[in-house]
């Protein structure tokens, strides 16, 4: 009867779900106070933005109790945080549009960037971090190593407009702004992306590439792995029959956060290719001091990016089996 009584210990999957969700909203709570406290702290005044500087004390005042200008920080905060909990963002102070209605678009047009950036660059890092892997200290694993410190030590601004100047300006094959519709095919999709594309698979691979290696390199120094190399096995079939399965945890996460960090750095390729994305309205709208618009920028993008960073990890503790065992003692 006591044993009927006794609680079930949740086991380490519920414990990663209910302590990460925890901290994920906790997380998201506070990116949200940080983003609404920032856009309240920007220069200018929103309503003067709107009615320009011919507008009468009247108007302005009239206008900052229209859009609950005049209420306490605080007050407006919770306001706003009810309503985007709802999936209510408000009323764009540019366009007078519904928020969702235009960031929607916006968003889609991030994310067909971000994914098709992800497909050409996660194989391209990780079968780059798995040859310098397997041929260790060679030269093809110095140069990996050269060409991924070169393109780290480079910001994403300065690889987009190198780009931009030899494959736009110099040899004419490619716009050297993305701000065509998505439409019209194949080719003028790819003629859209492929600037812009190439760009983030340039930023994300060296940091994914030295991730790899080092994650196959650390499985390398395992016991069994010393005990298959005395007994003579090649250290390619190691790697590839051994090591990189051991790896995978590793490497599952090391592939879910450089999607994360490829939404993070679409901000800046939009700004560069004129690309119309989430990114390049969320900039757009700091100038033109929409900060409805602002507010719900900072909230997608903090939530796609808590969110792969959640799914990393629990993609990572399904694909290691022993962090799934429960702990010794554990009541059944």
């Amino acid at each position: 009867m006591a044993g009927l009584l006794r609680r079930k210990r949740p086991t380490p999957v519920q414990d990663f779900v209910v302590s990460r969700g925890v901290s994920g909203l906790v997380s998201l709570l506070l990116v949200t106070l940080l983003i609404f406290v920032g856009t309240a702290m920007l220069p200018g005044d929103t309503a003067s933005a709107l009615l320009g500087q011919a507008a009468t004390p009247k108007a302005l005042e009239a206008l900052r109790s229209a859009l609950g200008l005049d209420q306490p920080l605080h007050l407006r905060y919770l306001g706003w945080l009810a309503d985007a909990l709802r999936g209510d963002f408000g009323t764009s102070l540019a366009s007078s549009r519904p928020v969702a209605e235009v960031l929607l678009p916006r968003l889609g047009n991030s994310l067909l960037l971000a994914g098709v950036a992800a497909v050409f660059l996660l194989p391209v890092a990780i079968g780059g971090g798995i040859a310098a892997a397997i041929w260790q200290d060679s030269w093809l694993d110095r140069l990996l190593g050269f060409t991924s410190m070169l393109f780290l030590a480079m910001p994403a601004f300065l690889v987009g407009y190198i780009l931009i100047y030899a494959f736009a300006v110099r040899l004419g094959w490619f716009p050297p702004m993305s701000v065509a519709p998505l439409a019209g095919g194949t080719r003028a999709w790819a003629t859209i992306l492929m600037l812009p594309v190439l760009s983030l698979v340039i930023i994300g691979q060296a940091h994914t590439m030295k991730l790899t290696r080092t994650a196959i390199l650390t499985v390398l120094a395992s016991d069994y792995v010393l005990m298959a190399e005395v007994k003579g096995i090649s250290r390619r079939r190691i790697i590839l029959r051994h090591a990189l399965p051991n790896a995978l945890s590793s490497i599952l996460s090391i592939s879910i956060l450089t999607v994360a960090y490829l939404i993070v750095d679409v901000v800046v390729i939009e700004i560069v290719f004129s690309y119309p994305g989430l990114g390049k309205l969320m900039v757009d709208s700091v100038a033109y001091r929409d900060l409805t618009m602002v507010q719900a920028c900072g909230f997608l993008f903090a939530l796609i990016f808590i969110g792969m960073n959640f799914l990393a990890d629990f993609l990572a503790l399904l694909a290691n089996p022993r962090r799934r065992v429960p702990a010794r003692g554990a009541v059944a």
